[in-house]
């Protein structure tokens, strides 16, 4: 019989006659163990997919989510809008001709729903006044001429050591960096996450969907910045409460998922799920059932069902300003379209002019059509001279081609059912549209819950009559906001 032969016992190759230790070999199985276990891991995520009944599947053009993301040169001049947040705009507090710094607040918070706005460059204020915004109107804005020597480092910062705060020194904190929602809702993230202790939130749901066609800078977030988002969902659920948090994502980023999963704590405080790729995933109500299998009731706010939802851009921003005490003055958004020829994922600065912006990536010669968002619920803009806000996740550019069957012909409804086999509110849009060209605005209101849609466009994208029903639904919740039943 052959005595068993130990690591330990074989001889170096360099004839020394000395005994190689055996903490390498200990090491190298302790990380194959640990890769394995990795692999399992992920392997248990993609088997149980989260998903909701309904919605679609259109053609997702994720391209640039292999890109990584990159950094834009300052436009000569940026326009900062005072009112980027859901809220109270902002005080300015500089004066024309008035020197600042990158990272200075040059607008404070007015108020508790309300956010500062920090310069996003150093240089020179030019005016204070009426600008072009996205939504057609024209707001108060500050325009700074920049100073193209200087460089991109954030000049005004003050570090902070947050673990060391309690929880209204935290909130305060987060109020102080500018942050809001940048998924595109924009709501104060410090008011997000005072959540009263008697609602019993139990659950932060992390959202990394990203369903929206063509965008994928929270993917690249993901990927490129994992432990600022570790570190932003801590000081979240710190500041909320929540004992827990669930990073959901859809299934065609298995990179991100992969890279989260092997970031998270040893505890199990913080978990990923794996999502199916369908449109509207990322929406709160569609996204709190596919993970916690909880709905919320209509009327209600996710706290009603122990959940607080924030997107992962906004908490890998907090994750990385709220330690270092600056202001947010730049954000990640994804550059695309056939009108693009250089799409991809770029650090921004706020107050970019859309013109810049496309220049920058070739589009302004061919593009016909501007969306600030995704397709699906993003909006077109008529002037490129509108700026980069706080809540622009995209910008998407079509050239004339793609855009040449832009307006089909409105036939009127067949009756096909098409659009209540996709609805994710399980409303029914069609008897909605028809109410709608009767401009029963109340009547949809309280007799087919029109407040329930969330306009996420699954109904007017499998529409054979080309109604357009998410335009319609906006009209009538704007007619009954303006005339409330009493």
């Amino acid at each position: 019989m052959k005595a068993e032969v130990k690591l330990d016992d074989l001889p170096l190759q360099d004839g020394e006659g000395r005994k190689p230790s055996a903490a390498p070999a200990r090491r190298e199985r302790a990380a194959h163990a640990g890769r394995r276990s990795l692999l399992f891991r992920l392997a248990s995520l993609f088997r149980s997919k989260g998903t909701f009944a309904h919605g679609i599947h259109p053609a997702y053009h994720k391209e640039t989510g292999s890109l990584p993301i990159r950094r834009l040169p300052f436009a000569s001049h940026l326009v900062v809008p005072l009112a980027q947040h859901i809220g109270k705009p902002a005080l300015c507090c500089v004066n024309v001709g008035q020197e600042v710094s990158r990272g200075e607040v040059i607008a404070t918070a007015d108020g508790r729903i309300s956010l500062p706005v920090h310069a996003p460059a150093t240089g020179v204020v030019e005016a204070i006044g009426l600008m072009p915004a996205a939504s057609g109107k024209m707001e108060e804005c500050i325009t700074l001429r920049v100073y193209q020597a200087d460089g991109q480092e954030v000049r005004v910062r003050k570090p902070r050591d947050v673990d060391a705060m309690n929880r209204q020194e935290l909130l305060a904190a987060i109020q102080h960096t500018g942050l809001c929602g940048l998924g595109g809702a924009t709501f104060p993230a410090h008011v997000k996450l005072d959540v009263p202790a008697e609602m019993g939130i139990d659950t932060l749901v992390v959202n990394g969907a990203e369903c929206e066609p063509f965008l994928t800078c929270d993917h690249r977030i993901m990927v490129e910045r994992t432990q600022d988002l570790m570190r932003g969902i801590r000081y979240a659920m710190r500041a909320s409460g929540a004992p827990r948090a669930i990073i959901g994502i859809e299934d065609n980023k298995p990179d991100a998922i992969a890279a989260i999963a092997a970031a998270l704590p040893d505890d199990g405080s913080i978990s990923v799920q794996a999502l199916e790729t369908k449109y509207p995933q990322g929406a709160e109500d569609t996204l709190i059932y596919a993970l916690l299998g909880r709905e919320i009731p209509a009327g209600q706010r996710p706290a009603a069902v122990g959940a607080l939802v924030n997107n992962v851009m906004t908490l890998a921003y907090l994750g990385r300003l709220l330690p270092a005490g600056e202001g947010l003055v730049e954000r990640v958004l994804t550059v695309a379209g056939p009108a693009v020829e250089s799409p991809g994922n770029y650090i921004v600065p706020i107050g970019t002019p859309l013109r810049f912006l496309l220049e920058q990536v070739g589009a302004t010669s061919s593009a016909k059509e501007i969306i600030l968002g995704g397709p699906m619920m993003g909006m077109t803009v008529s002037s490129l001279d509108v700026p980069v806000t706080k809540g622009t996740s995209g910008v998407l550019a079509f050239a004339a081609a793609a855009t040449a069957g832009e307006a089909p012909r409105v036939y009127p409804c067949i009756g096909c059912g098409e659009c209540v086999k996709v609805c994710p509110r399980f409303l029914n849009p069609a008897q909605l549209g028809l109410l709608s060209g009767k401009r029963e605005y109340v009547e949809m209101a309280a007799q087919f819950n029109l407040d329930r849609c969330f306009e996420c466009g699954c109904c007017s994208y499998v529409c054979p009559s080309h109604i357009p029903l998410v335009q319609q639904f906006r009209v009538a919740k704007a007619y009954n906001r303006k005339n409330p039943v009493t």
